[in-house]
């Protein structure tokens, strides 16, 4: 039996700091221009989601933000996340379903 629903994935972004959030969601926008974006703002956390797959680029959030991050720096606000992460070196995170090794 195969879904027609496309399965999300992405991160969920705690509430309490709105510049990262903010910053984290204009990223994952630049970076993922034809991605069907869903940003699910809950107050106290953020689901930020995309059918199958999502990346966020350190360049993309440090232009978003205006100071350099480390995306290793995000860690503390990432409460959770829908799907598989990977960290890229230190340039890029991806949320994935299915393994590419």
């Amino acid at each position: 039996m195969t879904s027609a629903e496309p399965k999300l994935v992405g991160p969920i972004v705690r509430g309490f700091d709105p510049d990262i959030v903010a910053a984290l969601t204009e990223a994952i926008s630049v970076d993922n221009p034809n991605a069907d974006i869903t940003v699910d703002d809950q107050a106290g956390y953020v689901r930020i989601h995309a059918p199958w797959f999502l990346r966020v680029t350190r360049a993309s959030l440090e232009d978003a933000a205006g100071e350099p991050i480390p995306l290793a720096s995000l860690e503390p606000a990432i409460a959770g996340f829908a799907g598989r992460m990977r960290y890229i070196g230190d340039d890029e995170l991806h949320w994935f379903l299915e393994r590419e090794d």
